[in-house]
């Protein structure tokens, strides 16, 4: 199907990805998943900010903690699954509870066991699974895929090798990789096969014919006892424990273009198949991916997200396990890394978080990066009316504080760990000028009842914390007496710039007003940015049968 002219959008979900996936991801619709969830490693997960000179922030927000603990909702599941889930996955679930006990690991393998059984549903029969994983659990895991989309199914283990060796002694041996196990749907599946280019020693391998052609020999058979390949041919015939690695026509093909070495008495040798270099493609990749480093802490490339995979790991099984226009899914997105490489090669994709820090971290990153190439896409979850924005309130009042501060592009506060936030919810840094010291608004976000009170609190954190400017959200409309209270703050006039760049200090804007787009907060600016700017990167080209 052409890309330009399906009516697909693409999606970004905010919520708990299982009943998204079971609400709103259609059966076999799907045509590769790659998820990269919490590890339970009690590890925190923070979200980082980019400051305005490009240097990495020391103000940090918790998205959310990788600590699962068994409880309520681990129970439900673990009974959902057992009653109504697939046989196999229901017995192991079982045993692996009586192995385990009612601890944080099984919390986390149950409550991914039901999201494996989502993602089998909506993948394609064609379609391809890669589940990144760490060590700590990488065993567990393995054994509930298998439970669900079945051993035979399974077909590598892929280790990432992200960074080298520490220079640092430890008792043990220093962990540099991750753990990527690589599952599909059927035997009848999607793989575009990926090479690496020859090294020097590699190609010092290779030695010319009677042509002058570079050649190397291969080996013709495989480790493997398969007693329909192991027939004897031209008087050659494999060992006990190995088998011809293809069919008596394919050797009969290589046999008459001349690709077979023989032995004195004029029998093909084992190891005769002639490759040339000049038709090759490369090394065939193998499951040891040792080509692709971590994102440094000072690369280009790094948005501030602790969990960012580097975009060339994307673009590799995006590349291998899917074409032009088909759907990639990631249903943990973290900061979107999987569904912006989808983006630049011409995927649809399908994106679901839990955070609306996260959510925002996407949007940002896609309309950086593609600019006006961007493919529309929808955003799911997020409230896009008062009663949406006041049933977030109601159900999570961080995400709701999150969200808002979202349709400002303010940078969050606090946390949820971080207790009183004494009068300030977000804040924008701007410049107004080049002296290089950045200018800042204070934002407040209230979900509540709203009162003149508030704003004269707002009047004087602005005064304490020395803010050009303060901005009020406020899901209630304000009244008559706030509004005014807000005018008598006066106005910020920059000292360099004319009178035309002044603003009010103290601004309301109500949420109508911004999900309207009637709203937006007004101040003088040379620059400013939340997040680290993603860079700008066109996509790959596509090809004629995509143009049609």
């Amino acid at each position: 199907m052409s890309i330009r002219s399906s009516e697909w959008k693409n999606k970004l979900y905010f919520g708990d990805n299982l009943p998204i996936l079971r609400e709103h991801v259609a059966d076999q619709s799907v045509g590769l998943i790659y998820l990269d969830p919490p590890f339970n490693s009690n590890a925190t997960y923070n979200v980082l900010f980019g400051e305005k000179n490009g240097s990495q922030s020391q103000a940090q927000i918790t998205a959310f903690e990788d600590t699962w603990h068994w409880g309520k909702d681990s129970e439900e599941t673990y009974y959902e699954i057992v009653t109504k889930g697939p046989r196999k996955l229901a017995d192991l679930i079982q045993t692996l509870r009586s192995f385990l006990g009612q601890n944080d690991m099984m919390a986390y393998l149950v409550m991914m066991a039901a999201r494996f059984a989502e993602l089998f549903r909506v993948l394609k029969p064609t379609g391809s699974i890669y589940l990144h994983c760490d060590p700590t659990a990488s065993h567990y895991l393995k054994l509930v895929m298998d439970a669900v989309f079945g051993v035979q199914q399974y077909c590598n283990e892929i280790v990432w090798q992200r960074s080298s060796a520490h220079n640092f002694s430890t008792k043990g041996f220093v962990r540099t990789n991750d753990i990527i196990l690589y599952y599909t749907k059927s035997k009848d599946f999607c793989f575009n096969q990926i090479y690496n280019e020859y090294g020097p020693e590699q190609v010092s391998r290779f030695k010319p014919d009677e042509n002058g052609r570079l050649f190397k020999a291969e080996n013709m058979t495989f480790s493997t006892s398969n007693k329909s390949r192991q027939f004897e041919w031209r008087g050659t015939k494999p060992p006990p424990n190995r088998s011809w690695g293809a069919s008596r026509e394919q050797l009969d093909a290589w046999w008459s273009e001349g690709r077979i070495l023989t032995k004195k008495n004029g029998a093909p040798r084992l190891d005769g198949l002639k490759i040339y270099l000049d038709e090759t493609k490369g090394k065939p990749l193998t499951t040891n991916w040792t080509d692709i480093p971590r994102i440094g802490n000072t690369a280009a490339e790094r948005l501030g997200y602790p969990t960012q995979k580097p975009e060339a790991l994307l673009e590799r099984i995006i590349k291998a396990s899917s074409n032009e226009g088909d759907v990639v899914l990631d249903p943990f997105c973290g900061c979107g890394t999987a569904v912006n490489v989808a983006e630049r090669l011409h995927r649809r994709w399908i994106g679901i978080d839990i955070t609306h820090l996260a959510i925002a971290l996407i949007k940002n990153r896609l309309h950086d990066t593609f600019g006006p190439e961007l493919t529309p896409y929808e955003v799911i979850g997020a409230p896009k009316d008062p009663a949406g924005a006041k049933a977030l309130a109601l159900h999570d009042r961080y995400q709701f504080e999150w969200w808002a501060l979202s349709l400002v592009d303010a940078r969050p506060a606090h946390d949820k760990k971080k207790g009183a936030d004494s009068g300030i919810n977000g804040y924008i840094n701007f410049f107004d000028d080049d002296s290089g010291k950045a200018k800042q608004i204070i934002v407040q976000v209230k979900s509540g009842k709203v009162n003149t009170g508030l704003i004269r609190d707002l009047k004087g954190t602005i005064d304490r914390e020395k803010a050009a400017i303060g901005t009020f959200i406020t899901l209630e409309e304000p009244t008559k007496p706030m509004i005014q209270e807000a005018l008598s703050a006066g106005y910020y006039v920059p000292e360099y710039l004319s009178q035309d760049h002044q603003a009010p200090r103290i601004q309301i804007l109500t949420i109508t007003d911004l999900l309207q787009g009637e709203a937006k907060i007004k101040y003088p600016r040379l620059a400013s940015s939340t997040f680290k700017k993603a860079g700008r990167k066109h996509k790959e080209s596509l090809t004629q049968e995509e143009l049609l």
